[in-house]
């Protein structure tokens, strides 16, 4: 049993399947999975060449062995599957070696498919390696924590003696690609009581990893896997290739050992001989390996919490004032300087800037909301949307924004790319508003922490399924959102539902207004600006001879009606400002106080 192995041994594994199979044959580009039925031959010689290296557990070659990646029926995939177990089987045969069931990570990015099909294709999986008789299962390269509990308890009611491990990819910033940090991973995996072990691989290079996992006290009650890879790697000839590293791949193992894990092996770049080296240094004992930790007697001065002004005030019930300014499409930021100063003159509470609306090509809004607090000195909240940058440029902008001392952000999906500039641009949605939401509020508990950043929503009430709308809100709450601001409001029953809805006193709601400007402007909206209605009473206030002046009293007139009406059923009052026309916000927020 590899559980009473584990009691008394460090479990070596094997190293990389698909690198090390690219390497030998030249293929980068198909899955070495459909090798257990084509190339039967070259899979054995790999689990063998890393048995004979010294590993006591192999992994078998069905890493990416599921319907959803490899695109093919279930029959196929329940061949590979099979075919899979039993080269590995084989090549383990008269061997104390321990064969594990391998099983990647499901990705969902592009699909329409939903967690439950995740949970259900998991299932099949676990079903097809178990008619083989698989009792180890090893759920590796994971970015969430997505169906992990269901399914071991999945696996333990259909063997209660299987051994199921789970390991993460963790990048060199100590972040999974979903943005779920170490220690949410140590703390979250260790209420899954059907897990038996859980670790790392593939993501960093085994000094990044051994940097990572040493600020960690992970390894007196738990069994602890670390499977870095090799290095970093290089594209070369649109390849992806890994330096040849043995020796120093494995001097560095031992460093990781030392912190206590009892699962050691490797992931993609390494080969059998760098297993070879490790089985070598670890059985020789050879522990002499000095760690560069010069840091640790570094003194670094903690800064001060920045004062969220906003969030106070919103707590503290005074009803605070934001205003959205748009920031431009050129580099001219003149007009948008000379909003964000009245706005200051006019003890707006927060500027707020909109990162690039309608898929249309803004200045970052990230950038623009700093150079308003330092130049001008009023608080901003730069919107954050999921289109355009992946996991890793997000947090590089969070991480600025926390620099620049910017304190709330709105955390939104973002329309998608369209028209002509779709053939160029493509749209990224590595995330969408919950789980940037999610990540945000991570990044406040690790790198944040003692200063966090707050978590705006939208709030679309002037959808047809409005009680949907709010469970939506409510979910972005537990994800870690603590105010909503609405899109605009201008229908009666949008006001007659805000009046009535149930919702938590931790919940905060800043009403939506966006004056007119004309006839035209108002057709616009209804027509093509998603999420606002514009009732005919307001629209035809308005008529095409009007002058400017005529039709922004209008504007503001209809906007103040509003006001009159939502004010009691918000914490406060968000102000999307037409053209940056910021006058005509000034005046209808003086008529409002009156």
């Amino acid at each position: 049993m590899i559980s009473e192995y584990l009691k008394n041994d460090i479990l070596i594994t094997d190293g990389a399947m698909g690198t090390y199979y690219s390497k030998i044959t030249g293929n980068n580009e198909s899955f070495c999975e459909f090798e257990n039925l084509n190339k039967v031959d070259i899979v054995k010689r790999i689990h063998k060449e890393y048995i004979e290296a010294g590993a006591k557990l192999l992994r078998t070659n069905t890493f990416s062995a599921n319907t959803i990646t490899l695109q093919v029926s279930r029959d196929k995939v329940k061949e590979i599957i099979k075919k899979g177990y039993n080269i590995a089987k084989e090549a383990a045969e008269d061997k104390d070696v321990f064969v594990a069931a391998d099983i990647g990570p499901i990705n969902l990015s592009g699909t329409d498919k939903t967690l439950e099909d995740v949970f259900d294709e998991y299932k099949f999986i676990i079903d097809v390696f178990m008619s083989e008789g698989a009792d180890i299962f090893i759920f590796e390269t994971l970015s969430n924590l997505n169906c992990l509990k269901e399914i071991s308890e999945y696996i333990k009611k259909k063997n209660s003696s299987a051994f199921i491990l789970t390991q993460f990819a963790v990048m060199q910033d100590g972040y999974t690609r979903d943005g779920i940090s170490i220690s949410n991973i140590v703390s979250k995996i260790k209420d899954i009581k059907d897990i038996d072990a859980f670790g790392f691989n593939c993501g960093s290079g085994p000094t990044h990893l051994y940097n990572l996992l040493k600020q960690f006290d992970l390894y007196a009650n738990n069994i602890i896997s670390v499977l870095p890879n090799a290095g970093y790697p290089e594209i070369i000839n649109e390849r992806m290739v890994y330096v040849d590293n043995p020796d120093y791949f494995s001097d560095r193992m031992l460093l990781l050992k030392n912190l206590g894990p009892r699962i050691l092996g490797g992931c993609c770049g390494t080969t059998p001989e760098h297993i070879r080296r490790l089985s070598y240094k670890i059985k020789s004992n050879n522990t002499n390996i000095v760690s560069n930790d010069f840091d640790k007697k570094l003194k670094i001065k903690k800064p001060k919490k920045v004062i969220n002004k906003f969030i106070d005030k919103l707590y503290a019930g005074e009803f605070p004032i934001v205003v959205e300014l748009d920031p431009p499409t050129n580099t001219t930021i003149d007009k948008l300087m000379h909003c964000a100063e009245v706005c200051r003159d006019n003890n707006i509470d927060l500027v707020t800037v909109a990162d690039s609306p309608m898929s249309k090509v803004r200045v970052d809004s990230v950038v623009i909301a700093s150079k308003i607090k330092r130049e001008i000195g009023i608080d901003v909240m730069p919107h954050i949307c999921c289109r355009d940058k992946n996991v890793n440029a997000i947090r590089s902008s969070l991480l600025a924004a926390n620099i620049e001392d910017i304190r709330n952000v709105l955390a939104v999906t973002g329309d998608p790319v369209t028209g002509i500039e779709g053939v160029k641009a493509k749209s990224v949605f590595n995330l969408n508003s919950f789980r940037l939401i999610e990540l945000i509020s991570e990044m406040n508990g690790e790198v944040f922490k003692d200063d966090e950043i707050s978590i705006g929503g939208a709030l679309n009430l002037n959808v047809t399924n409005k009680n949907s709308e709010v469970l939506r809100m409510n979910k972005k709450v537990q994800n870690g959102a603590s105010f909503f601001l609405t899109q605009p409001i201008f229908e009666d029953e949008t006001i007659e539902f805000l009046a009535q809805f149930k919702r938590e006193k931790n919940i905060k709601i800043l009403g939506g207004i966006m004056p007119l400007v004309s006839y035209r402007n108002a057709q616009f909206i209804n027509n093509e600006l998603s999420g606002v209605n514009i009732p005919e009473k307001y629209a035809n206030r308005f008529n095409a001879d009007m002058s400017r002046e005529e039709a922004e009293r209008v504007g503001i007139d209809i906007a103040i009606d509003i006001i009159k009406r939502i004010k009691n059923h918000v914490d406060g009052l968000y102000f999307v400002t037409p053209f940056n026309r910021i006058e005509m916000i000034i005046s209808i927020i003086k008529a409002i106080s009156k």
